[in-house]
C-alpha cells in the first residue's frame, strides 16, 4: 500500500543522532515508535502581517505565523539551545493537511482553524485581519500541529518533519510525492454519485454519526451566539444604570455618595463584558474544531465507500468476462445480445477466431482476478485502519468536549456570581445612604 511505503520511507531516513550540517534538528526525531510531540517542542509563537505580490503580481496583505521547534532531549539534558524557527502562511498549513489527507486516507486528519470567522456574535469583527481573530487562529494552528505531532501515524511523516524545520524547498518536496494528481482524481471520484451495494456497516453508522455531530455542534454554536448577543445587551444596560446613578448623585446630598458608589460598580460591570465574550470565543473555537472534525470523519467513511465501489465494479467486470468465456466455449448465449443475434444470422465464428478470443479473455480474467484480490485487500485494510483511528478519535473527542463544556459551564457560573456580587455591592451602597 502507498501509505505503508511512506511509513517505510520515514523509517529508512532515520540515520543518526548527529545534527544536520545546516544546524537543524537531527533526523533522530523521526524515530518510529513514539509520537513527534514527545521528542520535539512545537509552538506557533506569533503572527505577523505582511504585504507582497501574489502569483499574478497583484499586491496583497497576508498573515504569516512563526513556527518554533526544539528537541526535547536538549531540554532534558539541561541545555537550552535557541529554537529553530521559520515563517509559514495559512496556505502552507492547508497544503500540509491536503497532503496528509491523500497520503493517509484511513485517518481522521485534524482540521485547521477557520480561515474566516463563522458563528460570531454581531459585535465581534469577522475581518480575517482583525488582531483578535488572528490571535485565535494562531492558537488554532498551534493546536493543529499538536494534534498531528501527537498522532501515532501522522507524527512520523517525513513531510510533516520538513514542514517544521525546512523553510525553503518544502513545497517542492510535497509536490514531488505526486499527491496532487491523486488528490485531483480522488476528488473527481468522490464528487461523483455512486451507490455501494454492500457498504461497511460500522462505517455507515459512523458516517451518519458525523452528520449528527456536525448538526448538533452547529446548533450549539448558533445558540451560543444568540446568548452572547443577549448577554452583551444585559451588560450594556448595566452601563445605563451606572450613568443614571452617577447623574442622580449630583443632585442629592445625603444619598449622593451611595448612588455614586453604586454607579461605579455598575460601570465596572458593564465594561467587563468585552473581555468575557472574548474569552468565550476561545471555548467556541474548541467547539468549531469538532464541527470541522465531523467533515474529516465523513471523508474517511466516504473514501471507504469509494474503495468498496471500485471493488464491486471490478467484481462485476470479472463476472461479465467469465460469462463471455463460457459463451465462447459452449457456443450458448444465455442472455440477449447483439453478438447472439449476429451468430444466429451469419453463423458461428471460425475456430481460430474463437480460440484467439478465448486466449484474450483468459488473460483479462487473470488480470481481473488479481485486481479483485488487490481491491479486496485494500478495502479490508482501509476499513480496519479507519475503524482503529475512528475509535482513537472518539476517545479524544469525548475527553475534549467534556473539558470544553465543563469550562464553559464554569465560566457561565462565574459570570452569574459576578452579577450577584455587583448587586450585593450596590445593596451595601444603598444601605449606607
Amino acid at each position: 500500500m502507498a501509505e505503508d511505503s511512506k511509513e517505510d520511507s520515514v523509517a529508512s531516513n532515520v540515520e543518526s543522532d548527529q545534527p544536520t550540517p545546516d544546524g537543524s534538528l537531527s533526523n533522530s526525531v523521526l524515530a518510529v515508535g513514539s509520537c513527534l510531540l514527545r521528542r520535539m517542542e512545537i509552538c506557533v509563537a506569533e503572527a505577523e502581517k505582511r504585504s507582497g505580490k501574489n502569483a499574478v503580481s497583484m499586491q496583497e496583505t497576508f498573515t504569516v505565523y512563526l513556527v518554533e521547534t526544539r528537541p526535547i532531549d536538549a531540554t532534558a539534558e539541561g541545555r537550552s539551545p535557541p529554537p529553530d524557527s521559520l515563517w509559514r502562511r495559512y496556505s502552507e498549513f492547508e497544503l500540509l493537511r491536503n497532503y496528509l489527507i491523500v497520503a493517509y486516507p484511513y485517518i481522521v486528519v485534524p482540521p485547521l482553524p477557520e480561515k474566516r470567522a463563522e458563528f460570531v456574535w454581531h459585535k465581534l469583527s469577522a475581518d480575517n485581519m482583525d488582531p483578535d481573530f488572528v490571535e485565535r487562529r494562531r492558537i488554532g494552528l498551534e493546536n493543529f500541529l499538536f494534534r498531528v505531532a501527537s498522532h501515532p501515524v501522522l507524527s512520523n511523516d517525513e513531510i510533516l518533519y520538513h514542514f517544521l524545520i525546512k523553510e525553503h524547498g518544502w513545497k517542492e518536496m510535497v509536490y514531488e510525492t505526486g499527491f496532487q494528481a491523486k488528490a485531483d482524481s480522488r476528488l473527481r471520484a468522490l464528487s461523483a454519485t455512486f451507490r455501494v451495494r454492500s457498504p461497511h456497516k460500522r462505517l455507515v453508522e459512523m458516517k451518519h454519526y458525523s452528520d449528527g455531530l456536525q448538526s448538533h455542534t452547529a446548533q450549539l454554536l448558533r445558540a451560543r451566539t444568540r446568548v452572547a448577543d443577549r448577554l452583551y445587551a444585559v451588560y450594556k444596560v448595566h452601563g445605563n444604570y451606572g450613568r443614571v446613578f452617577s447623574e442622580w448623585s449630583a443632585i442629592e446630598k445625603e444619598m449622593g455618595d451611595g448612588l455614586q458608589s453604586a454607579g461605579h460598580h455598575m460601570d465596572a460591570y458593564a465594561t467587563s463584558i468585552d473581555d468575557i465574550l472574548e474569552e468565550e470565543e476561545h471555548y467556541a473555537d474548541q467547539l468549531k474544531e469538532y464541527l470541522f472534525y465531523a467533515e474529516a470523519l465523513r471523508a474517511v467513511c466516504r473514501k471507504h465507500e469509494l474503495s468498496q465501489f471500485e471493488l464491486e465494479m471490478a467484481s462485476l467486470d470479472l463476472i461479465s468476462k467469465k460469462q463471455q468465456r463460457e459463451e465462447l466455449a459452449t457456443g450458448i448465449v444465455r442472455t440477449f445480445s447483439l453478438k447472439g443475434m449476429t451468430n444466429k444470422l451469419f453463423g458461428q465464428e471460425a475456430p481460430e477466431q474463437r480460440e484467439a478470443k478465448l486466449n484474450l479473455l483468459e488473460g483479462l480474467i487473470a488480470e481481473g482476478e488479481e485486481t479483485v484480490k488487490e481491491k479486496t485487500a485494500e478495502c479490508e485494510e482501509h476499513a480496519e485502519k479507519a475503524w482503529a483511528d475512528i475509535l482513537r478519535f472518539k476517545d479524544q473527542k469525548d475527553k475534549d468536549l467534556q473539558e470544553a463544556l465543563i469550562s464553559y459551564a464554569l465560566m457561565q457560573i462565574s459570570i452569574c456570581k459576578k452579577g450577584i456580587q455587583v448587586w450585593s455591592n450596590a445593596r451595601e451602597c444603598f444601605l449606607k445612604m
